[in-house]
């Protein structure tokens, strides 16, 4: 009696039960939050390329996975209807060392090309590339995510699923894929950023962007959800913004190494702290950007860790009414919470 009651992830708006998913994100990108909304759409995409005679090729990072993962099994029917499969394995998944191995060896048996991670660096990013031959020509559909491929804990922990094929979106995935697969050297990215190499930098540059502004007599505004905030480097950014006048507001679950409200250092920033039902793990950052707001979502925290020996990747969400959606979602966390505390207890989106 002290269990809270199952909630049933709603469907995902304009996406219809029998509906092919690369229809649907052929007429515009999507944009979900689970568990609210049903991960089903991301599962369903999978599934749909490794059986459609169409699709040439997939390719996707696989930090953790479920015990029986459909999308592991879609991978592996892939590859056995002799489609280009390829699938980074992060073997250093703290507690799913086991499983992930398990699975790699699997997927390898079923002609996958499997790497098994990188050396010095641990892939924590959430991509998947699905490449396929349509009547206009090559097009590529990519799903990037703040979580893991995981049906089971989509159900559990808050992320985000962006799901495009703007070719942009295409060719960015495809030269990250390249490039951490050891096929093509690192060169700028059209939209993205990729840690340990351009995604710190672009971090400081949108933080200093919005003190320029403020000192030009406009509004800077940065919201930042994240899970954990220890990079110092970041937070003498987040510092100088608030002494400039910028309204920082953070959403920090875990460890929080800022310190706000300090006279003459941090006045301008709150921080809150969200323990709710499910696991807040979805990376939101909001910036004001004079009026044009950029809303990007990301694997990783605001941790040297993430920044500087992960490969993370860092989304700017150019869809109008899903940006407007991760806005209003990332305000409300932060207006909700009453000036006297940091930590709230049953907050609902």
């Amino acid at each position: 009696d002290l269990r809270e009651k199952p909630w049933t992830p709603q469907p995902a708006p304009g996406v219809q039960p029998n509906e092919s998913l690369f229809d649907v994100i052929g007429r515009g990108d999507l944009v979900l939050y689970h568990p609210y909304q049903s991960f089903d759409p991301v599962v369903r995409l999978i599934e749909a390329a490794a059986d459609d005679p169409d699709v040439l090729a997939i390719k996707q990072i696989l930090y953790r996975t479920s015990e029986n993962s459909p999308v592991v099994a879609a991978l592996a029917r892939a590859a056995n209807r002799d489609k280009h499969v390829t699938v980074l394995v992060e073997l250093k998944a703290r507690f799913d060392e086991a499983r992930n191995i398990g699975w790699a060896e699997a997927l390898e048996q079923t002609g996958v090309q499997v790497i098994y991670g990188l050396k010095g660096l641990k892939a924590h990013a959430k991509i998947c590339i699905i490449v396929r031959r349509e009547p206009g020509g090559i097009r590529r559909y990519v799903h990037f995510g703040t979580g893991n491929y995981n049906e089971i804990t989509a159900r559990l922990y808050s992320d985000v699923s962006y799901m495009t094929c703007q070719e942009d979106y295409g060719a960015d995935a495809t030269q990250f894929f390249n490039m951490i697969t050891g096929y093509a050297q690192p060169v700028p990215f059209r939209r993205i950023e990729a840690a340990p190499l351009g995604l710190r930098p672009r971090l400081r540059e949108l933080i200093e962007s919005e003190i320029q502004r403020q000192q030009q007599g406009q509004k800077g505004h940065i919201i930042v959800k994240v899970n954990s905030l220890v990079d110092s480097e970041l937070i003498e950014d987040l510092y100088r913004a608030s002494q400039a006048g910028v309204k920082v507001q953070l959403i920090v679950r875990g460890i929080c190494c800022l310190r706000p409200g300090v006279p003459g250092l941090s006045e301008n920033i709150t921080v809150v702290s969200v323990v709710d039902r499910f696991l807040e793990h979805a990376r939101i950052l909001y910036f004001r950007h004079g009026g044009e707001p950029l809303v990007f979502i990301s694997s990783a925290d605001w941790m040297p860790r993430n920044l500087d020996r992960r490969v993370e990747l860092l989304v700017p969400v150019d869809d109008e009414a899903g940006r407007a959606r991760l806005e209003r979602t990332s305000t409300a966390f932060v207006s909700a919470v009453p000036p006297t505390g940091i930590v709230v207890v049953g907050l609902d989106t």
